[in-house]
């Protein structure tokens, strides 16, 4: 890496009119990638800071929650560059399964042909070709952001030192039995035609049907109702609880199941409520999860009536029919032969369907492997509550505990052929072999490897230590592992987070993949509502980028970063932080123009002025502040913090206040250069972990030093300076007021007004000149007449608007106001006096009426206050 030596500042450095984001963050970035400065050294002795950065799909580009999620991580880790850490962002993707697959499959569509035409490793080396020409995409995008990653450590998770990682894993896990094979119910997708876990089935609400059928003949009937009829051709008993008296009779009896030629029997299960619906269901053990589990308690048969693409495979009339055609047609033959009791549509229930192609899901009886995560989860549960990992907000904790808790086993094969391929032989006599990674695996007539490949999430959860380079005992894992946090959404805990909690600790010995969870919202629009691809209210960051600047992109998006809370956020939002950027720009210009520097020692604090030393101690609390609100993962208020310092407190009144001095030069005029120079510098570098383009370009003309990115972090030197803080308090009051005065008899900003000054008995005499250059006060002249006098903390400052305002329309005006004000009060105080009211309206009603009062009680005062402060009429 390079070092950031030590050159002298620029003689008279210049910077353009105008910040142009586009033709700086560019060749920026390409700098510091060429430069090195992202990239970390294993073998240095510096204490290492670590990330891992949550593998993007290889399919995907960058959106708002990328962008989000990446500019605090940045963030971060930039600061603890410049705190002096080994500091490694570690980039990658994942190989996501089925999303690549289902692409490379429409490419053979479109020439066509499937993937079963050209055979399984022709299709995986299209796949490979796909990545190679279209995958990846985000990686670009995330440089025009300005990620400071560590490139030379990019990983994939089919590249080879992952896929051995898998492999070793999934070895070691088989081999301490916590992978088994077995037939369970699973959550299968009919389009992807692949088993998916839990967590990537969204519910939604959807209009269906509830049809009540009539099971038996005479006097051995029983009434269940369904929303999936198809599934009755595959029913092998009826369950009532054992103590519904409606029953007793049947219990252990068979009955006609319709439209087939079978019996099954009623069985009795205490899963089975009494009081909901007839209390009696219907029992499918090879389509719901349910109906499987007391299928297995009473030795039922398991039917499995559909194929992999949700097509009736039951003998008889409905053989061929897609599930919902044959939903329908079975009702009516139902209907023709008396059964159908009764129908309700629609009937509105909860329907899950495949997060990637939003097929409707169908459960159904499959032979798959799986981890048993009971030992895993309760593992990943302890290493939270013994405190060896925060979760942040801790409030979020409750989200987590209750995911771990109650894990079922997972479903780890899926059905592909673009992915990590199971590690397992079959032999022709029944032999089962499991290979790992530097095994040979089983060879001869007859030995086959399972089809299945395993679940994305399988190698995504290895991420943390595969990453840097597990199972070999690499430099990189012995620096940069546990990472110290992971900075996510909190929507995908159970996707990602527990998955990594679990085999971090199961392979790494008990040490944990992270110190701390670091949980963030979701992204959404302007109005609080969800952004998605299907909605207008999708926006592409890259377009805001080209409009407004990455820089504008990401101070927006940290400013709106309260931990785990979701980020609502608009257009007109990145247009202010542009303008933030280029108000940092021309004022920094301006100090630049006017002798700001960094050359040479602070002066001391006996040649400082009043606001010399107030900048100082503000600067001093604002590094403070900055620090305290980042080890808390506070980036809005640590972005709000450095917002109101740079523009309220430098740029509005420090800049401002010295204005005077620098105009008229000399020892303080020099001695404030080197206090603004040095307020900009620590600034600057306050500011660039969030807004790095920018600053890097401000910062390196101010200092003529190589990089931001290689600064030291500031510190707070401890300076403070109460009486001048005071001393400023006082002087921005009195300014304040005199603003807020003009503002209310109408005068304009740059309107000269004469007036007198009458300082004596406060610190303020030494601040006249700054006063009146501020406020646009002339000197009184002989012709002064004083109009009106503002007492302000101990000082007075006497008016003359005899010029400047027509007095009698300014009267009417603000009378005008009054009276309208007056019955605003005289109404609210009616309704706030009627008692029959106050018992009868809502309290928020109540509420609003009495802040209405209020209201008009300060707009009274405050326009009486204006009347009387009008220049009286000389006839009076």
């Amino acid at each position: 890496m390079t070092e950031n030596t030590q050159q002298q500042p620029a003689s008279n450095p210049e910077l353009p009119t105008q910040y142009v984001p586009a033709e700086v963050e560019g060749k920026l970035y390409e700098r510091w990638v060429d430069r090195g400065y992202f990239e970390a050294d294993a073998k240095s002795g510096k204490e290492p800071y670590t990330i891992v950065i949550p593998p993007p799909n290889v399919t995907g580009t960058l959106h708002l929650g990328h962008a989000f999620q990446h500019t605090l991580m940045d963030a971060l880790t930039r600061r603890k560059r410049m705190q002096g850490y080994e500091a490694l962002w570690l980039p990658g993707m994942d190989h996501a399964g089925i999303a690549t697959q289902n692409k490379v499959e429409q490419q053979l569509a479109e020439e066509g042909k499937s993937r079963q035409d050209i055979g399984r490793a022709e299709f995986v080396e299209r796949v490979w070709q796909w990545k190679e020409e279209y995958g990846g995409r985000i990686l670009g995008q995330m440089r025009r952001l300005g990620d400071g990653v560590d490139w030379s450590r990019e990983r994939f998770t089919m590249d080879e030192g992952l896929s051995k990682a898998v492999l070793t894993i999934f070895k070691k896990l088989y081999d301490d039995e916590l992978i088994y094979r077995a037939e369970r119910i699973i959550n299968w997708c009919p389009r992807c035609l692949t088993a998916i876990s839990d967590i990537e089935v969204d519910y939604q609400e959807d209009d269906g049907e509830l049809v009540s059928l009539k099971y038996g003949e005479g006097d051995e009937t029983v009434v269940v109702a369904t929303t999936r009829v198809e599934t009755m051709l595959g029913d092998t008993a009826v369950a009532v609880h054992p103590d519904d008296p409606r029953y007793a009779h049947l219990i252990g009896k068979r009955i006609k199941l319709p439209l087939t030629n079978r019996t099954i029997p009623v069985v009795a299960d205490t899963h089975v409520d009494p009081e909901f619906g007839t209390g009696a269901v219907k029992v499918t053990p090879a389509h719901d999860p349910n109906d499987f589990a007391i299928g297995q308690r009473h030795g039922l048969e398991s039917l499995t009536i559909m194929d992999e693409r949700a097509v009736i495979t039951a003998p008889g009339p409905f053989e061929g029919l897609d599930r919902f055609e044959a939903r329908s047609a079975i009702v009516e033959a139902l209907r023709q032969q008396g059964r159908v009791v009764a129908e309700k549509r629609p009937y509105v229930h909860s329907v899950g369907h495949c997060s990637r192609c939003k097929t409707t899901i169908e459960p159904r009886l499959s032979l798959q492997w799986w981890v048993k995560v009971e030992p895993l989860a309760k593992a990943a549960g302890d290493a939270v509550r013994d405190g060896r990992v925060r979760i942040h907000p801790e409030d979020l904790s409750k989200r987590y505990f209750d995911w771990v808790d109650n894990m079922h086993d997972w479903c780890i094969s899926r059905q592909l052929w673009w992915g990590h391929r199971i590690p397992v032989w079959y032999g022709p006599n029944g032999e089962t072999v499991c290979v790992g990674p530097d095994d040979e695996p089983p060879t001869g007539e007859g030995w086959t490897q399972d089809s299945d490949v395993l679940d994305t999430w399988f190698s995504s959860g290895l991420w943390p230590f595969s990453t840097l380079g597990w199972p070999e005992q690499t430099a990189d894992l012995k620096k940069f592992y546990p990472t110290d946090v992971l900075l996510t959404g909190h929507d995908i805990i159970f996707f990602w987070v527990a998955r990594m909690m679990m085999f971090g600790l199961y392979a790494m010995d008990g040490v944990a993949p992270f110190h701390t969870i670091a949980l963030t919202g979701l992204v959404r629009d302007e109005h609080g509502k969800k952004m998605s691809k299907s909605n207008p209210n999708s926006v592409d960051p890259l377009d805001w980028m080209d409009a407004y600047g990455s820089d504008a992109v990401r101070f927006t998006l940290a400013r709106g970063a309260n931990p785990g809370a979701d980020v609502p956020i608009g257009e007109d939002w990145v247009q202010a932080a542009r303008n933030f950027a280029n108000k940092i720009w021309n004022a920094t210009r301006f100090a630049l123009m006017n002798g700001a520097t960094v050359e040479g020692p602070l002066p001391e604090a006996g040649e400082l002025s009043a606001a010399d030393r107030w900048i100082l101690s503000r600067l001093n609390e604002t590094v403070a502040q900055v620090d305290a609100y980042y080890e808390d993962y506070q980036f809005a208020k640590l972005s709000d913090a450095l917002y109101h310092f740079a523009w309220d407190e430098v740029f509005d009144w420090y800049v401002e206040l010295s204005k005077t001095t620098f105009f008229e030069g000399g020892a303080q005029a020099r001695v404030s250069g080197r206090v603004l120079g040095e307020v900009l510098d620590v600034m600057l570098r306050l500011l660039h972990p969030v807004v790095p383009f920018v600053t890097e370009t401000l910062w390196t003309t101010l200092t003529g030093k190589e990089s931001l990115v290689i600064a030291d972090w500031p510190a707070d030197s401890g300076f403070r300076d109460t009486e001048a803080e005071r001393e400023i308090g006082h002087l921005q009051q009195v300014i304040t007021e005199v603003r807020r005065f003009r503002a209310d008899q109408g005068l304009q900003p740059g309107q000269k007004v004469p007036a007198r000054l009458d300082l004596s008995g406060t610190a303020l005499a030494a601040h006249e000149a700054a006063i009146r250059q501020l406020l646009r006060l002339q000197p009184e002249g002989e012709s002064f007449h004083a109009t009106a006098t503002l007492p302000i903390g101990g000082a007075r400052v006497v008016l003359d608007l005899s010029g400047a305002i027509d007095v009698e329309a300014e009267r009417k005006r603000l009378t005008k106001d009054l009276g309208a004000a007056e019955k605003e009060k005289a109404q609210a105080e009616a309704k706030l006096g009627n008692e029959a009211f106050l018992a009868k309206a809502p309290d928020q009603v109540v509420e609003k009426i009495r802040a209405r009062l209020a209201k008009a009680e300060t707009d009274i005062e405050r326009i009486t206050a204006q009347v009387a402060a009008l220049p009286q009429d000389p006839q009076d």
